[in-house]
């Protein structure tokens, strides 16, 4: 690197620090938040993007193009473009400065292309890098720019310091890259003034089409407006329209330090949404990025702030809070400022003043963890996600597991949604129409799920199979389907049993209990059996055959709706010997498994996997079987080896969107919900928390409570076994408490110690 490059780095340093850099005295929540903790192991919707809670907007850098867990990796030194959109099977308007020889090829960086001229992303000094919730920040090393982000719910916010340049260009690209790759149908950029650009693209993703809708400001006029499609590079142009490839880029001349600022607007309903959604979010603010940062900080902090911990150490914190951080900033808000959304028919919908429709990767095994964090603390997000729903049933006759872009999808085989909504139903989260939310459950489990016309699937399928032999045969789909239709079914009966229809309960209740046809009586597991009722001839435990990435050891735990059944066919003492010898096999490899074979065809002997959701529950079996200081033990092991505090080491697995982190919040509080509190008791087990005070604050719009604090005396990394616990002063015999306890406010005693009951 010559001296002027030495030199452009240390000026960028040494820039004061303004609103976005936070608090230096003191720290706040927001403060302990590390956004590029697991970045070199993350997915599409994980990385240092700058959003606030539930935004449509996650605007950030990418450098792997249209590769798996594709995205953002920490350990790349270059970013390809900063994109607007990173929701699941999603992306959008890629935006980057440039100064090079210009080029409109936007592939990441490869072996043929590590140099300055080549396609138009940027290598970057990582000691520039910066990030916190609603800010990114990074030097430009060949664009020489200085690029700086922000975003509101629908809009994104741009700030460019550049050299001394004749050329300066913005790229804007509406065929990039992304982890799932999507296909331009029509799209078209056009000029509407010297400092306004408005475009829109319609591209297909997996499970149908949706058109993104944008309007752009800057805040200077641009020298001239350029365009590229399949055909070639357009200049001094007016508008540039293509099925294939569209992209545009404005020019203009700097002065060292000159700062270029670009607003945005989005929309997945129209162009009128995309300016409604810029004049509403950024149209007050004038150009004050540093206004809007702060802004989208405080909303953070509010947020993490609804659980205060004490105690731990400082690494322990920034792992809470940015797990915390996590389990909301990957789900998006798809509705416009005024209400409208495009449903999965692609018809625009006008929803009620207030409300707003919701969407992001699936509800897989969130009943766990995610649904009851989002329930403490935000259960006006957990009812706004009911009414989604509810809002689907009623446009479209389904509910849906996976919203992306409001498409129904079917992806990962089930149908969680319904678990997340009779879970707030439960717990008294209830401001919507609670017959239609019995109408939509049963109809999931009723009606012989299919593929929506212009989107993906919706409902159970093979239904009528299930509802005739008891199981799902291995030669029509995977078995693990029918467990989570077992699972659905218990839901759906508790539902009934609420609402006094005793036929439906009895139905269900039944029917719930199906996961026995597929356990094996003498080999004790769930095995694959076929459409005439036999077993799998060459089952082996550890192969993944016939089940959804995981295999039969894994799943032969998964009964949530009847662990005492499952404790009772397995036999308590094979159940407990069998489930510690995985921990023990498996805490080398930090309890997960590194070498998954996500599509199956090879056998690795793994047991506990605690990276990828259907095992997650199993180190809280034990508060079932007479073992919960092995429950204590597992999980803060868990806690302390699984999960780290690098871009190297932040999740040893699979983070979809949030249900990882969650249950690292959720464990490091002493809490886990088995059933997702999907039953009357709503039963909330306890285990070893890690620290020695935790404070959740509660919301009065929904509970009675104003905080339950939940104190562990004596705590230590030792210390980790419950020696006694009271709930506001009574003795507890066993470890688990209800939802109610908590939500009444009180405070929960936990007495630590270095000695288990099992010693």
């Amino acid at each position: 690197m010559n001296l002027r490059n030495i030199k452009r780095i240390i000026i960028f340093l040494l820039i004061p620090l303004t609103a976005c850099t936070g608090t230096l005295s003191e720290k706040d929540p927001v403060d302990y938040v590390d956004v590029f903790i697991g970045t070199s192991n993350s997915r599409w919707m994980l990385g240092p993007y700058a959003c606030v809670p539930y935004g449509m907007v996650q605007l950030g850098p990418d450098n792997q193009g249209d590769v798996w867990m594709g995205g953002y990796d920490y350990s790349i030194n270059n970013v390809s473009y900063f994109s607007h959109f990173h929701g699941w099977t999603m992306a959008g308007l890629a935006v980057m400065p440039a100064s090079q020889d210009l080029t409109v090829y936007d592939s990441p960086v490869d072996g043929a292309y590590r140099g300055a001229g080549a396609p138009y992303h940027s290598r970057i000094d990582k000691s520039t890098e910066k990030g916190h919730p609603g800010y990114y920040s990074v030097y430009l090393y060949d664009a020489r720019a200085k690029a700086e982000l922000t975003a509101t719910t629908h809009c994104g916010f741009h700030r460019y310091t550049f050299e001394e340049l004749n050329d300066a260009r913005i790229m804007i690209d509406l065929a990039f890259p992304a982890e799932y790759s999507f296909r331009v149908r029509d799209a078209q950029i056009t000029r509407i003034d010297d400092k306004t650009i408005e475009g829109y693209a319609t591209s297909r993703q997996h499970y149908g089409d949706y058109t993104l809708y944008f309007v752009i400001q800057m805040s200077k006029p641009f020298k001239s407006f350029n365009g590229w499609s399949a055909k070639g590079i357009a200049r001094d142009i007016v508008q540039i329209r293509d099925s294939i490839d569209v992209g545009a880029f404005i020019t203009y001349d700097t002065g060292k330090g000159d700062q270029i600022l670009m607003k945005t607007g989005l929309s997945l309903v129209d162009m009128d949404g995309a300016r409604k959604n810029l004049e509403t979010e950024l149209g007050s603010v004038n150009w004050d990025f540093d206004k809007v940062c702060t802004d989208a900080r405080e909303k953070w902090n509010r947020l993490l702030g609804k659980i205060e911990v004490k105690g731990g150490t400082e690494t322990d914190k920034i792992k809470f809070y940015t797990n915390l951080y996590r389990c909301y900033a990957q789900k998006q808000t798809w509705t416009d400022v005024d209400g409208r959304y495009t449903d999965p028919m692609e018809r625009i919908q006008q929803l009620q003043p207030g409300d707003v429709m919701y969407g992001g990767d699936a509800f897989w095994n969130t009943y766990w963890n995610l649904n009851g964090l989002w329930s403490l603390i935000t259960p006006e997000i957990v009812n706004n996600w009911v009414r989604t729903e509810i809002e689907l049933f009623d446009k479209t006759g389904w509910t849906n597991n996976g919203p992306t872009g409001v498409e129904h999808t079917g992806v990962m085989e089930v149908t969680h949604e319904v678990a997340l909504m009779v879970g707030a139903y439960m717990r008294g989260i209830r401001n919507y129409d609670t017959l239609k939310l019995y109408q939509a459950v049963r109809n999931t489990v009723s009606q012989q799920g299919h593929k929506q016309p212009l989107s993906g699937l919706a409902g159970n399928d093979h239904l009528d199979i299930y509802n005739k032999l008891g199981y799902v045969p291995y030669n029509v789909h995977r078995t693990d389907r029918g467990l989570n239709y077992c699972f659905t079914d218990f839901c759906v009966a508790q539902m009934a049993k609420a609402y006094g229809n005793e036929d439906d309960y009895q139905f269900f209740i039944k029917r719930s209990g199906s996961w026995k046809n597929v356990f094996h009586q003498e080999l004790k597991y769930i095995v694959p059996k076929d459409s005439e009722g036999k077993w799998k001839e060459d089952f082996n435990p550890f192969s993944g055959a016939s089940f959804t990435e995981g295999n039969s050891w894994q799943y032969s735990w998964y009964v949530p709706h009847d662990v005492p059944g499952l404790i009772e066919v397995m036999g308590k003492d094979l159940f407990n010997t069998r489930l510690e010898e995985g921990f023990t096999k498996s805490e080398a490899k930090n309890f997960t498994a590194h070498a998954f074979d996500r599509t199956q065809k090879t056998i690795h002997e793994y047991y506990i996997n605690h990276g990828n959701q259907a095992n997650m529950q199993a180190a809280y079996l034990f508060n079932f079987s007479g073992k919960p200081w092995l429950t204590q033990k597992y999980s803060r092991a868990i806690l302390d080896k699984f999960y780290g505090s690098t871009p190297y080491h932040g999740w040893e697995g699979d983070e979809d969107e949030g249900q990882m982190g969650a249950w690292f919040v959720m464990s490091s509080m002493g809490l886990f919900e088995m059933n997702g509190c999907t039953s009357p008791d709503m039963r909330v087990e306890l285990t070893s928390p890690l620290f020695e005070m935790i404070t959740i604050h509660l919301d009065n719009k929904y509970y009675n409570g104003d905080k339950f604090v939940i104190r562990a005396t004596n705590n230590s990394a030792d210390n980790i076994y419950i020696q006694k616990a009271r709930l506001n002063g009574k003795s507890l015999e066993e470890m688990h408490i209800s939802f109610e306890d908590i939500v009444n406010g009180g405070e929960l005693l936990l007495e630590m110690g270095n000695k288990s009951s099992g010693k």
